[in-house]
């Protein structure tokens, strides 16, 4: 069975990462009740690679900042459409009043096919 997969990739200041966690923990419950396959919010602790263009060059980061690389795991494109058109009416998701811990302008998101995947 295909996969498809929804990938973020967030240039964070470390001192709000805390910020940042309570919203990854609700986005973590609220997906996977609608059906999401897999779901990680990973933080960035070993980015000064030798080879290619490391995360820090890539998003600029700061000497404050850090990267979040997460991703959600679907059953398809349109497993995926359905699952986010009930997450944004979801009111935990409307409700929880907050300021966005990270520049939105830096925020960089896609939807991918998968190719090769382990399930």
């Amino acid at each position: 069975m295909a996969r498809f997969v929804d990938g973020f990739v967030i240039p964070i200041k470390k001192k709000k990462i805390s910020q940042y966690k309570k919203l990854a923990k609700l986005g973590y419950k609220v997906w996977m009740e609608y059906g999401a396959l897999d779901y990680y919010e990973c933080v960035g602790t070993d980015l000064k690679l030798p080879w290619g263009i490391t995360f820090p060059k890539m998003c600029k980061l700061k000497k404050d900042e850090t990267v979040i690389f997460a991703f959600i795991v679907y059953k398809s494109k349109r497993h995926r459409d359905s699952i986010n058109a009930k997450v944004h009416q979801d009111p935990r998701m409307k409700e929880c009043n907050f300021e966005m811990p990270f520049e939105m302008k830096r925020f960089a998101v896609g939807g991918f096919a998968a190719l090769v995947h382990s399930k």
